[in-house]
């Protein structure tokens, strides 16, 4: 019995202990002090793994693992696919308001001819209203007087050109039966009453053709208004209009293309003179050359040679052509032959010495350019495209060129913070030049 009051004090001790050790660590663990004993230590670092555990590669960055080839692609081919829809974009807008878009390059074409009339009419004294209003109605005349001759000329010997095709025609049969070809009559003759079964089936076509070519006179005179309302307004207010485009341009890019302007504007005017001057001078000879050789619509062939000049290489190669058609079914084989001589005579003439001597170098582009250029135009726009196309293409080059320099000048401007010597940069024209200020551009 005396022994179980001391097991009972040292079981009591025991608890006390215990109790005592729970206190504490609650009001450690209250206080975030709580000692953390060996069963709980926590490793400062995960260890190695074992040395016959494989090896595992951490994956790369998913941008560095794509080859620079590849990211420089894609970067140049999202940009491409913008440009791209971009330019359908406007293909598309150009499609709908074709007959505007064509009127008004057809208006600056005509305004870059007849500018300088007006400029000298102004330096003589005129206002600028009396010698705008004296130079289009001048021009606008001369335009229509050449219209009206060319289809006087062919209606007046229309009768004439029937009777000479037919007889053109029987010899052509004649020579095409005596040649080395081997062409029998029967050949001939099947071939004449095929074309005559597919004009006969298609008369409805023909019809709706006839019908169509309404429309499109109604289209033709509207463009001609526009063209020639725009023209006026050009010729008097062209300096304005220019500076009102160049508000539209963010201020960033405004000092460049107030420089690139005047210089696409003078090349634009070098351009038109210079192929009026061409034209001139290749129906003028071509057209001595038919008259000489008796060659019927000797005047209006000219006139058409005249006006097909303004299609680069491809209008010289279709007027051409129709002179040389016409001399063959009127005249015979070996006036074809002469007229074809003379045609390319003076092709040769203008491609080698009147279009470097008169263009010079500010319009100069390349033949694949002009090709491409007038094929691209005329798909797009038909005869109006071709004819807009290679001035387009000229007045893009100069400006491109003037935009690249410029921007390669501003970079050498700001060179001095990057090393570049003061004497380098004093010897750089003046950056951004504003539109000249002149009687001519005024």
């Amino acid at each position: 019995m005396s022994k179980v009051p001391g097991w009972l004090g040292r079981v009591g001790a025991g608890l006390t202990r215990m109790g005592q050790r729970l206190e504490e660590r609650r009001a450690a663990s209250e206080s975030g002090d709580e000692p953390v004993g060996e069963s709980a230590a926590v490793p400062e670092s995960v260890p190695a793994p074992p040395t016959y555990a494989p090896a595992v590669a951490a994956r790369p960055d998913p941008v560095a693992a794509i080859p620079w080839g590849m990211r420089v692609a894609a970067e140049a081919g999202w940009r491409l696919l913008v440009l791209a829809g971009t330019l359908w974009v406007l293909m598309k807008v150009i499609s709908e308001v074709q007959l505007v878009v064509l009127a008004f390059v057809a208006a600056l074409l005509i305004t870059a001819l007849l500018q300088p009339t007006v400029a000298r009419l102004r330096g003589m004294g005129l206002p600028r209203g009396l010698a705008t209003a004296l130079t289009a109605i001048t021009g606008f005349v001369i335009m229509g007087l050449v219209g009206w001759f060319v289809v006087w000329q062919v209606m007046d010997n229309l009768g004439d050109i029937s009777d000479r095709v037919r007889d053109g025609i029987d010899e052509l049969k004649a020579w095409l039966l005596d040649s080395p070809f081997h062409v029998t009559e029967q050949q001939i003759n099947d071939i004449a009453k095929n074309l005559s079964d597919t004009i006969g089936t298609n008369t409805e076509e023909i019809t709706t053709a006839g019908l169509q070519g309404v429309t499109v006179m109604v289209e033709i005179l509207t463009g001609i208004l526009l063209t020639m309302f725009s023209t006026l307004f050009l010729l008097y207010d062209g300096k304005k209009v220019w500076t009102w485009w160049l508000k539209l341009v963010p201020a960033q890019a405004r000092p460049g293309v107030a420089g690139a302007g005047p210089r696409a504007w003078r090349t634009l005017t070098a351009y038109v003179r210079g192929t009026v001057i061409v034209a001139l001078i290749d129906a003028i000879f071509i057209g001595l050359g038919i008259y000489f050789l008796d060659v019927p619509l000797a005047v209006p062939l000219g006139v058409f040679i005249f006006l097909f000049s303004f299609v680069p290489l491809v209008g010289a190669v279709v007027s051409g052509a129709l002179a040389v058609i016409v001399a063959l079914v009127t005249q015979g084989v070996f006036t074809a032959l002469m007229v074809l001589l003379v045609v390319l005579a003076v092709q040769q003439i203008e491609g080698h010495v009147l279009q470097p001597f008169i263009l010079g170098r500010a319009v100069r582009v390349h033949p694949l350019a002009v090709v491409l250029a007038v094929a691209s135009g005329g798909l797009v726009a038909g005869i109006g495209g071709a004819v807009v196309a290679v001035p387009l293409v000229a007045v893009t080059n100069t400006v491109v060129g003037y935009l690249r320099a410029y921007s390669q000048e501003l970079a050498l401007r700001t060179a001095p913070a990057h090393g570049a010597t003061d004497s380098e940069v004093a010897a750089l024209p003046p950056a951004a030049p504003p539109p000249a200020s002149s009687k001519e551009d005024e």
